[in-house]
């Protein structure tokens, strides 16, 4: 049912924690399957130097965030907010249909996480295009 890479990623999550005054922080979540997802970002010179995630939720919810925050390190802020689900779910070579939605909200804590920054930073937030694959639960 799930690839080894969801497996490993599962099993030994990365950068699993939080950053003491995070440059941003973004908390979504699912109400309809239960998956709560905060991934923080320190960033310096417009480049995401650290990611950490905390999730309550699946092991898919898990991987997810442990891929994503994997996905961002290293990138500018603009190149992170490009990270999509579907990068996601390439990364962990698949995930089963019915939890797609694990790594939209991976993509959409990513996204609160930069539009946090941005805030703090006096810039204005980029608009969500919000994809609605939660709804097939």
């Amino acid at each position: 049912m799930y690839s080894d890479k969801v497996m490993d990623h599962f099993t030994n999550p990365r950068n699993v924690g939080e950053i003491e005054n995070a440059d941003g922080v973004g908390t979504v979540g699912n109400p309809k399957c239960g998956d709560i997802m905060k991934i923080f970002l320190k960033i310096d010179n417009n480049i995401i130097t650290d990611a950490k995630f905390k999730t309550f939720g699946c092991g898919a919810a898990v991987a997810s965030s442990s891929m994503a925050t994997e996905l961002i390190k290293g990138k500018t802020v603009d190149e992170a907010w490009g990270t999509s689900n579907k990068a996601v779910i390439e990364a962990l070579e698949g995930l089963p249909p019915v939890k797609i939605h694990c790594s939209v909200l991976a993509e959409e804590a990513i996204h609160a996480a930069i539009n946090d920054y941005r805030e703090k930073n006096g810039m204005p937030k980029i608009e969500e295009k919000h994809k609605n694959l939660h709804e097939d639960e």
